[in-house]
Order: structure tokens, then sequence, then C-alpha cells
């Protein structure tokens, strides 16, 4: 999941990284930075001034947003320039977050994927431009047009015509579906948008990416980024999933706040059947070197036995990484102090979104993760990059420490407690969840009843695209599972009429939703839908993409 609604409202359309003007004389010359080692040995050479108090910042952004472990590193101009960790890996024990932990980071994995396709590209075992079933021959969109029509590229630009992270449920939470299933049954997600028409960001085709990088070059994709990536880089700290993770290693503890209130570790999780959307696990020691790459338009440091500069990718190859492919509109931002960050234009390219900021191209990304939330932004103009890597859902706090380096850099003269947004933004997005909430309440009949026993409604019901769902009436409890989902259960209560409630055992999930059922003229089931009932529900919960038909009769005449 790439992040909460309530992050991806935050982020996208309504924060977007920017940068501006020339750096001013004192950031062009920060001496090299000698390796760094230890729980919070890190570096802190030539920063501006705005970011000298940039550790008791971090640690208010910390408070404010409940976050227990932070990690940030700048780059500037090839130079690592700030590198540090702060707070709990874990709440309540006492290991530190520091540059060298592992945080799982999500969607920012997206980059990756694009950056191996255009390696692959550059060896003749990829064109870009070719449609995906010459890889791929048996796969299907829905619509066959666009399965013929869907290339390489548009895989990596949320431009296919699905909704806004339709399929997602067969892979989110985990599921038992191998990444070939996964990509078989997106022939039966539905599209709802015209091919190429706008934006609305999708996992599932960088499933599709995942299995043409193993194609091509006959390794998996975990293999292919250990080898061809992580290595060149240097980035030795680096994991394609959790399954890796050994007890004793430095890796922070994911943390979500059960029932919208309680704070609580939530275990690893590994992304084994769409690992190309957000696998990686990485420190920002690693990403700094990753960043580095990017802004140095893909040259690696040092130079080959020949003598020749080393390269992860061509520079044309990042120029069509950086080229914006997918438009994306502008929205209002939901307070007023937000709109400074508003961009001049905003947009996707393979694997990045692209905006500017105080005059300056920006190109980052963020990830969702359950309990982590973390962001890489570039700004090439001036070769500085920042990464912030949270244990907690907490899309503000990564965006309020991004925001103020990037004014140290682009806006000095004006400095902003983004801290103090941010917390305003999040509570009005609370508030406007409270609000539909008593929205929902107040249309309701609490008098009314189910029209049929509760047993009634109990049986398997089947999606086209997700596969089984069955409910049980277990001792007048209604119990529903999603067959390949095992954190997907729950139990349903009445609300009214045909319409239900189910509650995850799973209360870290934060996606309780609406179950309703239709009735035939006869008085049997015909279909069940889901929705989710919060707002701030992250939208990889897509209840409301299932056409849940009853296998065969489910439940009896009404009464």
């Amino acid at each position: 999941m790439p992040l909460s609604l309530l992050s991806l409202r935050l982020t996208g359309c309504c924060a977007l990284l920017v940068l501006a003007a020339a750096a001013p004389a004192w950031a062009e010359d920060a001496p090299p930075v000698s390796p760094l080692s230890g729980a919070n040995v890190h570096a802190q050479v030539g920063l501006p001034p705005m970011l000298r108090d940039l550790d008791a910042y971090v640690d208010s952004t910390r408070k404010t947003f409940d976050v227990p472990g932070i990690a940030v590193a700048i780059v500037k101009d090839g130079k690592v320039v700030f590198e540090q960790g702060f707070g709990l890996r874990e709440a309540g024990k006492p290991q530190q977050v520091d540059a060298h932990t592992l945080f799982a980071i999500a969607s920012n994995t997206k980059a990756f994927t694009a950056a191996a396709l255009q390696m692959l590209a550059e060896q003749g075992k990829v064109d870009m431009d070719a449609r995906v079933t010459d890889y791929l021959p048996w796969f299907q969109m829905s619509d066959p047009y666009v399965t013929h029509e869907m290339r390489v590229r548009d895989l990596l630009a949320h431009r296919s015509g699905l909704s806004l992270g339709a399929g997602d449920l067969l892979y989110w939470p985990p599921t038992s579906y191998t990444t070939r299933q996964v990509v078989e049954r997106l022939g039966k997600v539905p599209l709802t948008n015209g091919f190429r028409s706008h934006y609305a960001y999708d996992n599932i085709l960088f499933a599709v990416a995942t299995l043409i990088i193993e194609k091509v070059s006959g390794q998996s994709y975990a293999d292919y980024l250990r080898e061809h990536i992580f290595k060149p880089v240097g980035m030795d700290e680096s994991l394609v999933d959790m399954t890796y993770l050994k007890p004793g290693m430095d890796y922070a503890m994911g943390h979500a706040l059960y029932n919208f209130t309680d704070l609580k570790p939530v275990p690893p999780m590994a992304w084994l059947n769409d690992p190309g959307a957000g696998g990686i696990y990485a420190s920002v020691h690693d990403l700094a070197k990753w960043m580095n790459v990017q802004l140095a338009g893909g040259a690696l440091p040092g130079s080959g036995a020949d003598g020749k500069p080393r390269r992860l990718f061509a520079q044309d190859s990042q120029d069509q990484m950086w080229t914006m492919l997918t438009p994306i509109p502008v929205n209002k931002p939901p307070i007023p102090e937000l709109q400074p960050l508003m961009p001049n234009f905003y947009g996707y390219g393979e694997g990045w979104f692209l905006s500017d900021y105080h005059g300056q191209k920006l190109v980052w990304h963020t990830g969702g993760w359950p309990g982590m939330v973390s962001r890489v932004t570039l700004v090439p103009g001036l070769k500085l990059g920042v990464v912030v890597l949270t244990n907690q859902e907490s899309g503000a706090a990564f965006n309020a420490i991004t925001y103020r380096v990037l004014d140290a850099y682009l806006n000095p003269a004006v400095k902003t407690d983004w801290v103090a947004v941010y917390d305003k933004a999040v509570k009005h997005s609370h508030s406007d969840a409270d609000e539909s909430w008593k929205k929902h309440e107040a249309a309701r009949d609490a008098n009314s009843k189910p029209s049929l026993p509760l047993a009634g409604y109990a049986g398997t019901y089947r999606d086209p695209w997700y596969g089984d769902i069955t409910i049980s009436d277990e001792r007048g409890k209604l119990r529903l599972r999603f067959s390949k989902t095992s954190q997907l259960i729950g139990t349903m209560t009445p609300w009214q009429n045909n319409t239900f409630v189910v509650r995850w055992d799973d209360r870290a999930l934060n996606a309780d939703a609406f179950v309703n059922f239709a009735l035939d003229v006869d008085g049997h089931v015909r279909e069940m839908r889901m929705q989710p009932i919060s707002p701030l529900t992250d939208f990889s919960f897509d209840f409301q993409d299932l056409r849940l038909a009853p296998v065969k009769d489910v439940g009896t005449k009404a009464k």
C-alpha cells in the first residue's frame, strides 16, 4: 500500500515535495564525510543555519505525531551532510534507531523497479515501448484493447484505466496468491477509466513489471536487485523482503493506531507476491547512496578496472524515468496553511512523482506499510536529496521534516513550523472522518431488522477477481472470512435492514466495512457488496470493487 488515505492526501495532492532557487554559497563547499558507525554517530557537515536545530525539530515531530522512531539522511553535491536516527526501534524497548536501522520503504521500491527495467532495456533485453504480451503472452486486462496496447512503460505510470488501488486485495494484506496468480487475476479486475486518460495510483501493475524483470533476466526479482543494484551502489544493508530479517538485526518495528487510537507494534510483513511495488527494507545510510547515484544521473562512485567511469544506468534512462508520463490534477489543500506547498506542475514518470517547489523540480516518492511510512525527495537542480523513514503511519511526520530541509536550501528567509501546520491538517482530516461517521449514524434506522434470520446470510460468495469469501453462523454470530487473506477475519453485526458492519479481529487494520446484501424477488441473497466505513482507511482495502455473488443459493425467503 502506498499510504493511508490521510497520508496520501497530505503528501500526494496537498503537500508535494519541492525546491527552489540557487543554493547559498555556504552549502556548496561541504567537505567529504567519513564513514559512519555507532548508534547515533552522524554527519552534520555544511548544514544551512535553518538545520542547525534539526535534532530538536525531529524530536518535536516525533512527539507531536507519536512516532517512536525516525531516521533522516540528507545528501548535497554527492556528499552525505546529515545521517542520523532518532527515538526507538520499538516503543517500550531500549534499542535506538540509528542511520543503519532497516525500515520497510514500501512504494519507494517502485523507483528500483523502474531502474531495473531501464537497465535491462540498455542491455537490449527489454523494449520499454514493446507490448507487455511480447514478454508475457498470457497477460490480460479486462478490456481486450487495453491488453493489446499495454506497453512496458505503461506499467510504471498509473494510467492503465484501473481505479485507485484496484486489485490490491489480491496481495494486501498478504495473501496466499503467488505473483503469477495475482497477475492472472488482474484480467478480471474491472477498468473504470479510459486507458491513458488520467492518473489513478495502482500497485498491481508493478507485479506485472516484476514478472517481466524475472522473465528476461532469468533471476528472481530479489536476486536481480541484490546483484545489479544493491551491490554496485553499495547498499550492503538493504533487503528485498522481511523474510531475511533475523533476530538481533538492526531493524525497526512498525507501529499502528489500533482502532485509530492506541499505538501498538505491528509485526513485520513480507510482500512476496508483488515485491516490485513495495518489497524493500533499507536504511537511510543505504538510501543516501541511492539518492547520490540518482542525483549523479546513474553514475557510480569511483571507476572500473579499465579506468572508465562506472554507471548503474545511463543518463538517457534517468531522463526517461524523470519525464512526466501522467499529469495529476493539483487539488485544493485541506487547510489554507498548506497552500504554499501547492505545485505549478504535478505528475508521474516511471516510479517517481514529479512536481516543483520554489522554482526547482522535485523528484520524489512516498511509501506506506503496516506501521511504517517513508519519503524520498530529490532536487536535481541543487544535487540535493532527503530521505525520512518512520516506524509509525504518519505521513504528516515525514512531510514536516522534509519541508524543513527543503526550505533550508530553497527558502531560507522563511522558517515555517511545518510540524504545527501538519498537526492542524491531521486534526482537520480526523474531524472530517468524525463527521462522516455521524452522518452514517444519523441516516441509520436503528429499529430496523435484517430481512432474513442471521443464518440466512451464511454461505460462500465469489468475486471474479479476488475469489471466495465465506460467512459462517457460529453460535449466533456471523463470521466473515476472506479465503486467501488470513488477516481479513471478522465478526458481522446488523446495522440496518440488510446492511451489516464487519469489524476485523486484527484491530491494527483500521479497515472495518459495511456489508450490504441485495435480495432477489424470492427472498434469496442475490449479491453482497462492501465498502470501508472510515475515510481514513487505506485505499488498498478496495472492498468497494468486489462484486460478490453467492456460489449457490444463500439465505431463505424473507420473514
